[in-house]
C-alpha cells in the first residue's frame, strides 16, 4: 500500500479544502461557508460605526447647546451642573431598570472611575468657562486636539515619541495662533468679550483638553476589568461630585435663572427659556453614552480620525446655522491647520514599548495606554 500523503493545517488564508463530491451532487458554491460566517461580523462592524457616528453627532451638539444656555443668561458653572447631574440621573434610571447588573463595581474601580471623574468633572468647569468667552465652533477645534495631549501625557511617561506626532504638534500649534488671532463674528467684536478674554478662553479650552486627555489613560486602565456602561456611570457621578458643589458655593446658585427668559446675543433676537438648551444639553450628553453601548467596542486610529471630525463638522454647522457664528480668514486657516492635524491620528501606529521604568503612569500597568483612544467626552 502507498502511503497517505502528510496532513497539515489550512493556513489563513488557503480556501477550503476540497472533497469528493457523490456522483450527481451538485456542487456547492466556493467560499459560501466563509461569506456566510463574515455576516455577522460585518454587521456587527456597521452596527459599531453608525452608534459612533451617532455618538459623535450628539456629542458635536453639546458646545452648541452649551454656549446657547450661556448666551441665554446662564452662568457657566450653572450649565455644567445641571448638565452633568441630569444625564447622571438620565443614565442611573436606564441601568437601574433595564441594566441593572451594571450597577455593580469593585473597590479598585470605583475608586478609578473616581479618580478619572475628579480630573474630567475639573476640565469640564474649565471647558464650559472658556464657552463664556469664545464660541462653540472654535471652542471644538481646540478641544479636538485632546488627543494630541494624551501623546503628551504619555511622553512625560517616558513613552518614546514618534515623528509624527511631532510634524501633528507643528500643524496644531500655529493653527493655535491663527485661531487667537481674531474673533469669530463681528457681532461678537461688538457685543462680545474682549480680547484678553478671548485668549482666556483659549486658555481654558486648551486645559480642558489636557485635563480629558490626562483622564483617558486612567479610565482605559479601569475598563480592562469593568464594562463600558459601568464605568460611565460611575464617573459622570463623580464628575457631578466635583462641577454640583463648585456651582453650590460659588455663590451663582439660582434656580430663577433656568426660567427667566433671555436673549442671544450673537445670531438671533429671539426671547427663550435657558432651561430648554440645558435639557437638549443634558440629552446629547445622555444619547452620546447610550448609542455607545450598542456594540461599539474598539475604533481604529482612521476611524477615530473621521469620528473627531465629524464632530468638528457638526459644531461648525450648528454653531453658525443657531448662533451665527462666523470665521474670519485667519480662523479658517487655523481650522484647516487643526483638521489636517488630527487627521493624521489616523496614521499613528502604535509606539513601541518604554525605554525605561517608572513615569508617572507606571502604576496604571499592566494595562497599555492608548494613544488614539475615542470616548464620549464633554
Amino acid at each position: 500500500m502507498s502511503a497517505l500523503p502528510e496532513q497539515h493545517p489550512p493556513l489563513e488564508g488557503d480556501p477550503p479544502a476540497m472533497t469528493e463530491s457523490p456522483p450527481g451532487a451538485k456542487e456547492a458554491p466556493r467560499h459560501s461557508k466563509t461569506v456566510s460566517e463574515r455576516k455577522p461580523i460585518d454587521k456587527a462592524r456597521r452596527t459599531g460605526i453608525l452608534a459612533a457616528l451617532a455618538s459623535a453627532f450628539f456629542l458635536g451638539l453639546a458646545p452648541v447647546f452649551g454656549r446657547q444656555a450661556i448666551l441665554l443668561g446662564l452662568s457657566p458653572l450653572a450649565v455644567v451642573a445641571w448638565r452633568t447631574a441630569l444625564a447622571s440621573l438620565l443614565l442611573l434610571a436606564l441601568m437601574f431598570f433595564f441594566y441593572r447588573p451594571f450597577l455593580y463595581i469593585y473597590p479598585a474601580g470605583l475608586l478609578g472611575c473616581l479618580l478619572a471623574g475628579w480630573i474630567n468633572g475639573l476640565g469640564s468647569l474649565f471647558y464650559y468657562s472658556a464657552l463664556s468667552n469664545i464660541g462653540a465652533g472654535v471652542g471644538q477645534l481646540l478641544y479636538s486636539l485632546y488627543p494630541l495631549f494624551l501623546l503628551l501625557w504619555l511622553a512625560l511617561d517616558h513613552q518614546p515619541t514618534t515623528r509624527l506626532t511631532m510634524i501633528r504638534l507643528s500643524l496644531a500649534l500655529p493653527a493655535i495662533v491663527l485661531l487667537a488671532m481674531g474673533r469669530i463674528s463681528a457681532e461678537q467684536n461688538s457685543a462680545g468679550p474682549d480680547q484678553t478674554a478671548y485668549i482666556i478662553g483659549i486658555v481654558e479650552m486648551l486645559i480642558s483638553a489636557a485635563l480629558y486627555a490626562l483622564h483617558l489613560p486612567i479610565n482605559q486602565r479601569v475598563l480592562l476589568d469593568m464594562p463600558p456602561p459601568t464605568v460611565t456611570l460611575y464617573t459622570l457621578f463623580a464628575m457631578s461630585m466635583v462641577v454640583v458643589p463648585t456651582y453650590i458655593f460659588s455663590g451663582s446658585f439660582n434656580l430663577g435663572q433656568m426660567v427667566t427668559p433671555g436673549t442671544l446675543t450673537a445670531g438671533s433676537t429671539s426671547t427663550q427659556l435657558p432651561i430648554w438648551p440645558v435639557l437638549g444639553l443634558t440629552m446629547v450628553t445622555f444619547l452620546s453614552r447610550l448609542t455607545l453601548f450598542t456594540g461599539v467596542k474598539h475604533l481604529g486610529g482612521m476611524q477615530t480620525a473621521l469620528l473627531g471630525l465629524s464632530e468638528l463638522l457638526v459644531t461648525v454647522f450648528f454653531a453658525y446655522l443657531w448662533l451665527g457664528e462666523r470665521f474670519t480668514a485667519a480662523q479658517w486657516g487655523g481650522a484647516i491647520l487643526l483638521v489636517v492635524s488630527l487627521g493624521l491620528v489616523g496614521l499613528e501606529k502604535k509606539p513601541p514599548s518604554k525605554t525605561s521604568t517608572g513615569g508617572f503612569l507606571s502604576w496604571l500597568r499592566p494595562a497599555g495606554l492608548p494613544t488614539d483612544g475615542w470616548q464620549p467626552h464633554d
